[in-house]
């Protein structure tokens, strides 16, 4: 990695990197280019598709609500740099509700129209919900009547009677958006996925982490997902539904590691959903 590093310095003249971040699927570094402070995310071979679908989809919103793509390569990607303040700080402190509205108004930028614009191609929501289909076949095969196969059920609704369709940014979060000093909240990490609008909220009920009995509770989940549908002016009760498919997916992500933390809470926010499905939405 540190070649490829290397290489990527000379290449954007970039100076100073600074290693912010270190996962599966990515080394994160602050650098310079020019006086001004930028972000090199190197890519790991695990993270090629997802992150080629993300740079599609940072060149489409083209610096509407998301971070600019400066450059990239096979192996990198150069951004602007977000800056400091993570979204998630406002829930913390507890302002839930005001996080909540930030969070429509990034998504009404992402999603605003651009009928001159050629659509990019990317994965389907129904291509992303994959595997919950496929956890709930083997659990009807097996007998099985599980919240996977009603969250496949619901999904399957959804996906059949598509919305509003537009590029997705697939992970919005209070943890995947920053406030830049000049340009304001932008979202950043984007998976790029394409499909109806309202799917695009629906991870913000599952987060953020580090506020376990906020996101696990029913009355947070109604009043947040209100203050989503009316900041984007979709129907609460397509949310809702949304919400319950995409936490039995999200689920279906830890595998059989039915002693995670985290996949009990995701499957607490789908069983809070699942009262307020609604097929007629």
């Amino acid at each position: 990695m540190t070649n490829n590093l290397d290489h990527y310095l000379r290449l954007w003249h970039l100076s100073d990197p600074e290693l912010l971040a270190q996962t599966p699927t990515s080394n994160v570094y602050a650098a310079y280019q020019n006086g001004e402070k930028v972000v090199l995310k190197l890519l790991t071979p695990i993270s090629v598709q997802d992150e080629y679908d993300g740079a599609v989809a940072l060149r489409h919103f083209a610096g509407h609500g998301a971070v600019r793509l400066l450059d990239h390569g096979d192996g990198a990607h150069l951004l602007e740099y977000a800056g400091d303040e993570e979204l998630a700080r406002m829930v913390w402190r507890g302002d839930d509700l005001a996080a909540t509205r930030i969070i429509a108004d990034v998504l009404n930028k992402l999603h605003r129209p651009q009928p001159d614009v050629p659509v990019p191609l990317l994965r389907t929501l129904r291509r992303w919900f994959r595997e919950l289909f496929r956890k709930a076949a083997r659990d009807e095969a097996a007998g099985e009547s599980s919240i996977y196969v009603r969250g496949a059920q619901a999904a399957e609704y959804l996906l059949a009677n598509p919305q509003d369709e537009c590029v997705l940014h697939g992970d919005i979060q209070h943890h995947n958006i920053r406030l830049h000093p000049v340009r304001g909240w932008l979202a950043y990490d984007p998976k790029g996925l394409y499909g109806e609008r309202t799917f695009d909220a629906a991870n913000t009920l599952c987060n953020p982490s580090n506020a376990r009995d906020r996101v696990m509770s029913e009355a947070r989940l109604l009043r947040v997902t209100q203050v989503l549908a009316d900041g984007m002016g979709v129907r609460v009760e397509r949310l809702w539904t949304f919400v319950f498919a995409y936490a039995c997916l999200s689920a279906t992500w830890f595998g059989d590691d039915d002693n995670s933390d985290v996949k009990h809470q995701i499957l607490t926010v789908a069983q809070n959903a699942e009262p307020h499905v609604d097929f007629s939405a």
